[in-house]
Protein backbone atom coordinates (compact mmCIF):
# COMPACT_ATOMS: atom_id res chain seq x y z
CA UNK A 1 0.00 0.00 0.00
CA UNK A 2 1.40 3.34 -0.94
CA UNK A 3 -0.24 5.92 1.03
CA UNK A 4 -1.29 4.87 2.23
CA UNK A 5 5.86 6.54 4.88
CA UNK A 6 22.48 11.58 0.60
CA UNK A 7 23.24 13.98 3.23
CA UNK A 8 22.21 17.49 4.21
CA UNK A 9 24.32 19.96 6.12
CA UNK A 10 24.19 19.86 9.91
CA UNK A 11 22.20 23.08 9.98
CA UNK A 12 19.69 21.82 7.43
CA UNK A 13 19.27 18.58 9.36
CA UNK A 14 18.62 20.51 12.54
CA UNK A 15 16.07 22.63 10.72
CA UNK A 16 14.17 19.66 9.31
CA UNK A 17 14.04 17.96 12.70
CA UNK A 18 12.70 21.16 14.18
CA UNK A 19 10.07 21.20 11.47
CA UNK A 20 8.73 17.84 12.61
CA UNK A 21 5.45 18.24 14.53
CA UNK A 22 6.05 18.44 18.26
CA UNK A 23 4.08 15.81 20.10
CA UNK A 24 3.80 16.25 23.84
CA UNK A 25 3.57 13.02 25.77
CA UNK A 26 0.05 13.52 26.92
CA UNK A 27 -3.24 11.89 26.11
CA UNK A 28 -6.88 12.03 27.01
CA UNK A 29 -7.79 11.79 30.68
CA UNK A 30 -9.02 8.23 30.12
CA UNK A 31 -5.83 7.15 28.32
CA UNK A 32 -2.88 9.28 29.47
CA UNK A 33 0.11 9.09 27.13
CA UNK A 34 -1.94 7.54 24.33
CA UNK A 35 -2.30 8.97 20.84
CA UNK A 36 -5.08 6.44 20.24
CA UNK A 37 -6.59 3.28 21.67
CA UNK A 38 -7.61 0.58 19.21
CA UNK A 39 -9.56 -2.41 20.50
CA UNK A 40 -8.13 -1.75 23.95
CA UNK A 41 -4.56 -1.54 22.63
CA UNK A 42 -2.72 1.74 23.22
CA UNK A 43 -0.80 3.47 20.46
CA UNK A 44 1.38 5.69 22.59
CA UNK A 45 2.58 9.16 21.75
CA UNK A 46 6.12 7.83 22.20
CA UNK A 47 5.53 5.17 19.54
CA UNK A 48 4.13 7.79 17.19
CA UNK A 49 7.07 10.11 17.84
CA UNK A 50 9.52 7.32 17.09
CA UNK A 51 7.96 6.63 13.70
CA UNK A 52 7.89 10.32 12.80
CA UNK A 53 11.54 10.68 13.83
CA UNK A 54 12.48 7.64 11.74
CA UNK A 55 10.97 9.21 8.63
CA UNK A 56 12.46 12.65 9.27
CA UNK A 57 15.94 11.23 9.78
CA UNK A 58 15.68 9.24 6.54
CA UNK A 59 14.43 12.31 4.69
CA UNK A 60 17.29 14.31 6.16
CA UNK A 61 19.81 12.01 4.47
CA UNK A 62 18.29 12.65 1.05
CA UNK A 63 19.57 15.36 -1.31
CA UNK A 64 15.91 16.36 -1.62
CA UNK A 65 15.46 16.43 2.13
CA UNK A 66 14.16 19.99 2.40
CA UNK A 67 11.52 19.37 -0.27
CA UNK A 68 10.53 16.06 1.28
CA UNK A 69 9.94 17.76 4.61
CA UNK A 70 7.82 20.45 3.00
CA UNK A 71 5.72 17.85 1.20
CA UNK A 72 5.05 15.86 4.39
CA UNK A 73 4.33 18.69 6.80
CA UNK A 74 1.50 16.87 8.59
CA UNK A 75 3.52 13.74 9.05
CA UNK A 76 2.41 13.03 12.61
CA UNK A 77 -1.27 12.90 11.64
CA UNK A 78 -0.62 10.85 8.51
CA UNK A 79 1.53 8.45 10.53
CA UNK A 80 -1.08 7.99 13.24
CA UNK A 81 -3.71 7.46 10.55
CA UNK A 82 -1.56 4.68 9.12
CA UNK A 83 -0.91 3.09 12.50
CA UNK A 84 -4.62 2.88 13.26
CA UNK A 85 -5.48 1.64 9.79
CA UNK A 86 -2.83 -1.08 10.11
CA UNK A 87 -4.68 -2.45 13.14
CA UNK A 88 -8.06 -2.37 11.39
CA UNK A 89 -6.72 -4.06 8.27
CA UNK A 90 -4.91 -6.72 10.28
CA UNK A 91 -8.10 -7.57 12.17
CA UNK A 92 -10.23 -7.65 9.02
CA UNK A 93 -7.72 -9.90 7.29
CA UNK A 94 -7.47 -12.20 10.31
CA UNK A 95 -11.24 -12.53 10.51
CA UNK A 96 -11.33 -13.39 6.81
CA UNK A 97 -8.53 -15.94 7.14
CA UNK A 98 -6.20 -13.92 4.90
CA UNK A 99 -2.48 -14.43 5.52
CA UNK A 100 0.70 -13.11 3.94
CA UNK A 101 4.07 -14.89 4.04
CA UNK A 102 7.56 -13.45 4.04
CA UNK A 103 8.05 -14.95 0.59
CA UNK A 104 4.94 -13.13 -0.67
CA UNK A 105 6.36 -9.83 0.56
CA UNK A 106 9.77 -10.42 -1.01
CA UNK A 107 8.29 -11.33 -4.39
CA UNK A 108 5.95 -8.31 -4.44
CA UNK A 109 8.76 -5.96 -3.40
CA UNK A 110 11.15 -7.37 -6.02
CA UNK A 111 8.57 -6.69 -8.72
CA UNK A 112 8.01 -3.16 -7.44
CA UNK A 113 11.75 -2.51 -7.38
CA UNK A 114 12.12 -3.61 -11.01
CA UNK A 115 9.29 -1.33 -12.07
CA UNK A 116 10.71 1.59 -10.10
CA UNK A 117 14.17 1.19 -11.59
CA UNK A 118 15.92 -0.26 -8.58
CA UNK A 119 15.70 -0.69 -4.83
CA UNK A 120 17.05 2.77 -4.02
CA UNK A 121 14.60 4.50 -6.33
CA UNK A 122 11.75 2.58 -4.75
CA UNK A 123 12.90 3.66 -1.29
CA UNK A 124 13.01 7.25 -2.49
CA UNK A 125 9.49 7.06 -3.87
CA UNK A 126 8.16 5.68 -0.59
CA UNK A 127 10.04 8.34 1.35
CA UNK A 128 8.21 11.01 -0.63
CA UNK A 129 5.04 9.64 0.92
CA UNK A 130 6.39 9.65 4.46
CA UNK A 131 7.38 5.99 4.61
CA UNK A 132 10.81 5.21 6.07
CA UNK A 133 12.90 2.48 4.39
CA UNK A 134 12.49 0.10 7.32
CA UNK A 135 8.70 0.37 7.02
CA UNK A 136 8.49 -0.69 3.37
CA UNK A 137 7.94 -4.39 4.06
CA UNK A 138 5.08 -3.50 6.41
CA UNK A 139 3.49 -1.40 3.69
CA UNK A 140 3.90 -4.20 1.16
CA UNK A 141 2.29 -6.59 3.63
CA UNK A 142 -0.67 -4.23 3.93
CA UNK A 143 -1.03 -4.10 0.16
CA UNK A 144 -1.09 -7.87 -0.01
CA UNK A 145 -3.59 -8.08 2.85
CA UNK A 146 -5.85 -5.66 0.99
CA UNK A 147 -5.56 -7.77 -2.15
CA UNK A 148 -6.31 -10.92 -0.19
CA UNK A 149 -9.25 -9.37 1.61
CA UNK A 150 -10.69 -8.12 -1.67
CA UNK A 151 -10.34 -11.61 -3.16
CA UNK A 152 -12.04 -13.12 -0.11
CA UNK A 153 -14.95 -10.70 -0.57
CA UNK A 154 -15.10 -11.25 -4.32
CA UNK A 155 -14.47 -7.52 -4.74
CA UNK A 156 -12.75 -6.12 -7.82
CA UNK A 157 -10.57 -3.32 -6.54
CA UNK A 158 -10.41 -1.87 -10.04
CA UNK A 159 -14.14 -1.11 -10.04
CA UNK A 160 -16.13 1.32 -7.85
CA UNK A 161 -18.44 -1.45 -6.65
CA UNK A 162 -15.47 -3.52 -5.55
CA UNK A 163 -13.92 -0.58 -3.76
CA UNK A 164 -17.19 -0.01 -1.95
CA UNK A 165 -17.36 -3.66 -0.86
CA UNK A 166 -13.88 -3.47 0.57
CA UNK A 167 -14.55 -0.16 2.28
CA UNK A 168 -17.72 -1.52 3.88
CA UNK A 169 -15.87 -4.54 5.25
CA UNK A 170 -13.14 -2.37 6.75
CA UNK A 171 -15.72 0.05 8.14
CA UNK A 172 -17.53 -2.79 9.88
CA UNK A 173 -14.29 -3.99 11.44
CA UNK A 174 -13.36 -0.45 12.45
CA UNK A 175 -16.66 0.04 14.28
CA UNK A 176 -16.15 -3.19 16.21
CA UNK A 177 -12.77 -2.07 17.54
CA UNK A 178 -13.91 0.94 19.59
CA UNK A 179 -11.24 3.29 18.24
CA UNK A 180 -10.64 6.27 20.52
CA UNK A 181 -8.24 9.00 19.34
CA UNK A 182 -6.66 11.65 21.51
CA UNK A 183 -8.62 14.83 20.56
CA UNK A 184 -5.40 16.71 19.80
CA UNK A 185 -4.92 14.46 16.78
CA UNK A 186 -8.50 14.58 15.54
CA UNK A 187 -11.31 12.05 15.45
CA UNK A 188 -11.42 8.62 13.84
CA UNK A 189 -14.12 8.18 11.19
CA UNK A 190 -15.31 4.56 11.20
CA UNK A 191 -17.31 5.01 8.02
CA UNK A 192 -14.41 6.33 5.98
CA UNK A 193 -11.82 4.34 7.97
CA UNK A 194 -9.65 7.41 8.36
CA UNK A 195 -8.40 9.91 10.89
CA UNK A 196 -10.60 12.87 10.04
CA UNK A 197 -7.93 15.53 10.31
CA UNK A 198 -5.69 13.88 7.70
CA UNK A 199 -8.18 14.22 4.83
CA UNK A 200 -6.34 11.41 3.06
CA UNK A 201 -7.84 8.27 1.51
CA UNK A 202 -7.30 4.96 3.23
CA UNK A 203 -6.19 3.38 0.00
CA UNK A 204 -3.50 5.42 -1.73
CA UNK A 205 -1.91 5.45 -5.15
CA UNK A 206 0.88 2.97 -5.77
CA UNK A 207 3.16 5.52 -7.41
CA UNK A 208 6.24 3.65 -6.25
CA UNK A 209 5.20 0.53 -8.14
CA UNK A 210 4.59 2.52 -11.29
CA UNK A 211 0.90 1.71 -11.40
CA UNK A 212 -2.32 2.68 -9.70
CA UNK A 213 -4.23 0.50 -7.29
CA UNK A 214 -7.34 1.53 -5.43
Amino acid sequence: MFRRRTALSVSATAALLAAAPLLAACGSDAHPGAAAVVDGKRITVAQLQAKVKDVREAQGKSPQGTQLIMNTGRLSLATLNGMIFDEVLARAAEDAGVTVTRDDIQKWRATAERRAGGAERLKGMWLQQGIAPDEIDAMVRNQLLLDGLAKHLGADRGRPQGQQQLAQALSKTSRSMGIDVNPRFGKWDDQQVILGETKEPWITTERAAGRQRV
